[in-house]
Formats: C-alpha cells, sequence, structure tokens
C-alpha cells in the first residue's frame, strides 16, 4: 500500500503561541525523542540568543492523526491527555522548547535543591557584567531584588508583582523606575521572538522523518529502535518496543556485564525476525512484522542475549561489555543461541575460534553491512550444523601503535593481554580486582606507564595499577623495593628488558622492549588459536 502523501508547509510563530500548543497538551513531545540532557550553560546560552535577537534554529513538526506514545511532562510540567482529532509531534526542537516551557511556563517556587532549580533562570538588571553575562541560575535561597525571574515575564500579574519588589526593597528602591523600564524591554524581547516552524502534513512517520532531513542539513537524531518503537505502539500496550529494549540492557547490565547500548539489543530483536541487513533497517517493514508480538520478540532476544554474554564472559573471556571488539559479535552470538540455545562442545571451541578471527581482522571494521549480512547467513547455517565458520578472507591486522579503545582491534588486544598474563599485582603486591576496576572505570583504569616522549600514546605504554594520588605509574614502581618490583611488572606484562630501560630512565626504550615482546607473543597466541587466519601483508 503506497503512503499517503504529505506537504510541508514554513510558518513564524511567536515564541508564546509555540508554548501555548504545549500547555493545550496539541503539540506533543514523542517518546522516542531522547531525554533532556542540556546542561545549565546552554539554557543560559539560549536566553542570551534570544533577548539579543539570534537565531536558535527552527522548529519541525508533524501533524497527523496517528496516535503515538507522547510523553505526559514537559520539563516536569504536567500536560493535558492528547485531545481527540489532529495532533502535532514535535519531531525536532525537543531540548530548546523543553527548556523555554520548564522555565517560562509558571510553575511551584523553586526547590532548595535538586535538579528542578535548573528551570529558574534570572535576567540581572543594573549591573554591567565585564564579561557581558545577562542570565544566570540562583543556587541559593533567597534571590537579589535585582534578579528578573523567567518565569515573571510572561504573565502580567507576575511581573507587576516583581517591579513592586523592586520599589520596596532597600537595594533597589533608589533605581526601581530604571530597573523597571529595563525588565520591560526585556520581557518585550521575548514576548516579540518569532521562531521559524516547519510543519509537515500527513504521510507516516518513516517518509516524515526522512522530509525533515532534507529540510535541515544537520539531522535527525533518531534511533531506528525508537522509530519502530513508535510505528509498532498501541494504545493496550503498558510498554513500548523502546521501553523493553532498555529493560534488556538494564537486565544484562544487572549481570555484571555493563550496559551494550541499546543498537546491538535493537539488531538482534531484528535478527530474530528473520531480517538479514540489520545495519540499513526498513524501519516501517519491520515494525509491520513484529506488531502484535513485540513481548514475544523481546523476551526471546533477552533470553539469547543473555546466553550470548555468558558466552564471552566464561568462554571467550570477556569480563565488561564495553572490552568487546565489535557490536555485532554479540548480535550475531545471540542469534546463534537463539537457534542452538546447547551447543555442544565442539560448537562451542569453533565459536570461541570465530570470536577471536572476528575480533583480529576487519570483517567487522566500520560496520560493512555486506559483511554483517555474509555472517548472519553463516552464523545460522553454523546453529543448524548445516556448515562450519570460515575464515576465509580475514588476515590479522597488526597491533595498532595508538592506544584508542574505540578501535576494535585494540579492544581485541587488551582482551588477549587480560586472558594471557591473568592476575595483575598492585603495589602492595595483592592482586587487583580487576575485573571490578575495569568495570567502575572503564578505558581510564588504563594508566600510561611513561610521559614525556613522543611515542607516550603507543599501546605498550599502558598497565591496569592504581597509584596513590599525584603518583605516576612509573614513579610508584621504582620506589617499590627490588624484589616486589620484580613481581609485579611481570604480572603487567613488563619484560625484564623493558624493567631494564624503566630504571635506567630509558622510555623509549622501555616502550620498543615491551611493544617488540608483546606483538611477538600476541602474534603467537593468534597462529596458534586461529588457525585459519592469515596475516595481513605489510
Amino acid at each position: 500500500m503506497q503512503a499517503e502523501e504529505f506537504t510541508i508547509k514554513p510558518e513564524v510563530l511567536l515564541l508564546e503561541q509555540l508554548l501555548e500548543e504545549v500547555r493545550s497538551g496539541r503539540l506533543r513531545i514523542p517518546r522516542f525523542q531522547r531525554p533532556y540532557v542540556w546542561q545549565p550553560h546552554q539554557m543560559l546560552d539560549l536566553f542570551d540568543s534570544i533577548e539579543r535577537g539570534y537565531p536558535i534554529g527552527s522548529i519541525l513538526i508533524w501533524e497527523t492523526s496517528l496516535r503515538l506514545p507522547t510523553l505526559d511532562q514537559v520539563a516536569g510540567i504536567d500536560v493535558p491527555p492528547a485531545p481527540e482529532g489532529q495532533l502535532a509531534y514535535l519531531l525536532d526542537g525537543h531540548q530548546r522548547l523543553s527548556t523555554l516551557f520548564g522555565t517560562l511556563i509558571r510553575r511551584p517556587e523553586p526547590p532548595a535543591t535538586g535538579a528542578d532549580r535548573r528551570w529558574w533562570i534570572y535576567r540581572t538588571l543594573g549591573a554591567t557584567d565585564p564579561r557581558d553575562v545577562r542570565f544566570q541560575h540562583w543556587g541559593r535561597s533567597a534571590p537579589p531584588a535585582n534578579l528578573l525571574p523567567m518565569q515573571a515575564v510572561l504573565r502580567t500579574m507576575d511581573f507587576l508583582a516583581f517591579a513592586r519588589r523592586l520599589a520596596r526593597d532597600p537595594s533597589t528602591a533608589e533605581d526601581a523606575e530604571v530597573l523597571v523600564d529595563e525588565a520591560e524591554q526585556v520581557a518585550q524581547r521575548i514576548k516579540s521572538y518569532k521562531i521559524p516552524v516547519f510543519r509537515i502534513f500527513g504521510g507516516d512517520l518513516d517518509r516524515a522523518v526522512r522530509a525533515f532531513a532534507r529540510v535541515n542539513s544537520s539531522g535527525l537524531q533518531i534511533r531506528p529502535d525508537q522509530m519502530v518503537s513508535a510505528l509498532t505502539y498501541r494504545p493496550e500496550d503498558t510498554e513500548t518496543l523502546s521501553d523493553r529494549i532498555n529493560a534488556i540492557r538494564e537486565s544484562l547490565g544487572d549481570s555484571g556485564f555493563g550496559d551494550i547500548g541499546a543498537e546491538p539489543v535493537f539488531q538482534t530483536i531484528a535478527a530474530l525476525t528473520g531480517e538479514d541487513d540489520v545495519q540499513n533497517l526498513r524501519w516501517a517493514a519491520l515494525a509491520e512484522r513484529i506488531r502484535g508480538d513485540v513481548d514475544g520478540v523481546t523476551t526471546r532476544a533477552e533470553v539469547a542475549l543473555h546466553r550470548a554474554v555468558r558466552f564471552l564472559r566464561y568462554e571467550a573471556g570477556v569480563p565488561v561489555a564495553w572490552l568487546v571488539p565489535y557490536p555485532q559479535q554479540i548480535v550475531l552470538l545471540a542469534v546463534f543461541f537463539h537457534h542452538r540455545p546447547d551447543p555442544d562442545g565442539a560448537q562451542v571451541r569453533e565459536l570461541t575460534r570465530w570470536f577471536w578471527r572476528t575480533s583480529w581482522s576487519t570483517v567487522f571494521a566500520g560496520g560493512n553491512s555486506v559483511q554483517v549480512r555474509r555472517a548472519l547467513h553463516q552464523i545460522r547455517a553454523f546453529a543448524d550444523g548445516q556448515a562450519k565458520l570460515s575464515g576465509q578472507g580475514q588476515h590479522a591486522q597488526p597491533l595498532p601503535e595508538r592506544f584508542d579503545t574505540s578501535d576494535g582491534r585494540v579492544r581485541a588486544f587488551l582482551l588477549w593481554e587480560l586472558n594471557h598474563f591473568g592476575r595483575r599485582h598492585g603495589l602492595d603486591g595483592e592482586p587487583i580486582e580487576l575485573v571490578e576496576l575495569l568495570a567502575r572505570s572503564g578505558p581510564s583504569a588504563y594508566r600510561r606507564v611513561v610521559t614525556g616522549v613522543a611515542n607516550a600514546s603507543s599501546i605498550a605504554n599502558r598497565i591496569v595499577l592504581p597509584t596513590p594520588p599525584g603518583v605516576s605509574v612509573r614513579e610508584a614502581l621504582l620506589r617499590l623495593p627490588p624484589r616486589l618490583l620484580r613481581s609485579v611488572v611481570v604480572s603487567h606484562a613488563i619484560p625484564p628488558s623493558a624493567l631494564a630501560r624503566l630504571v635506567a630512565d630509558d622510555r623509549d626504550g622501555f616502550i620498543r622492549e615491551r611493544t617488540a615482546t608483546l606483538v611477538r607473543l600476541e602474534r603467537e597466541f593468534i597462529e596458534e588459536t586461529g588457525a585459519e587466519l592469515a596475516w595481513e601483508s605489510a
């Protein structure tokens, strides 16, 4: 069936008109919008731009009769239920509109503490700030009399009450008339500020968003899972697809593995419905397949993902989620365990070899959708006992020079090192709680040993060794007694030749010696474990 045609109508609205649409409940914030994330300085900058007459960007609204899940609060303020008939959904401008609504619409007095104080923004009157800072938050109890609360700007009675306070307060009574004039000018600039609005009429959600991508070159930051969640929403459902995805992420996080992100969970759900191209999904088609069975497909995905995580932790030796080299590996493992919940020992060993092969090669680097589709076909056939997991055409990549944990090959090296060298000893000679430290600190757990040299960013210049505040890793190591020093550095894969360089303060030499040892040991392991994996020629 062909999608309904849509039209785009540009218009200009006063700021107050736009806020009234939100307050009436007609302009809705879809639940697929990301949460409010603006920092205080961004809120202040927005008001500063409005007062100066600077543009703050356009707002995109979609007018449709389709019912989508929406927020029942905007900026912590209750909004009425959606009225009958045509509704307007905010597709772009959530952070800006929420800031304006939460700050300009009247609410109870500010709490003494807490995040809700962010909605109380003030304009300083009568003071010339050398930095030209006009707006501020007030984090203490009662603000000075010359601070105009933005919540008094749109309501005449509140503005008059503020003006009377200026006249009564000893600190402002003498200049009250001048300050009131300034406050009126500020209020008028805000009331008269106009915002360009693009309204999309008709069409489906997929086409509305694609239309916006043409209107606004910056694109729209809505994830595919949020799109499908909106398209599969039904009023009788207590949870949306996005809610279920978040619940799965929390469940996996509670297992101690950490957060794997929404995308791998969503792609797993798509793959379990039979989707092959999980990286270039057709939103509407996928929504049609899972509509009416959101609970069933997400339950199956959660079970499969938990099995995949258990394999990663106890067979592949991946202690925490952020060390998985490529998110596609999680998806493919979940697909395997969905089709083969109880694999035999031979399959587990082959799956482990597959994991390491794909970690050392570039097969999933860059998110190549063709490779992922091919891998999905292969993993399903392997689970059904119809094929083996071939490494044909895959090549092991050399060890990267820089420590960059966004690089899957770097994460593959870190995993190998964690598994190959086992326990790490702290400065007291006792074992470090390595998994706990990696889960808590992430990549920052890896500290530089030496500094002040050109190759200090080398991957061989990082170890997991907590030190006292203000003490570098090198200093901490060299303060140890000789016998303890030797046992500690050995546990951290620092060979005697590199230790000698470290003691002699030959920092470049330390990195060269440790690099040579790590490259040799990792290559030996790759050649032993990845029997079908060839080396990338230099």
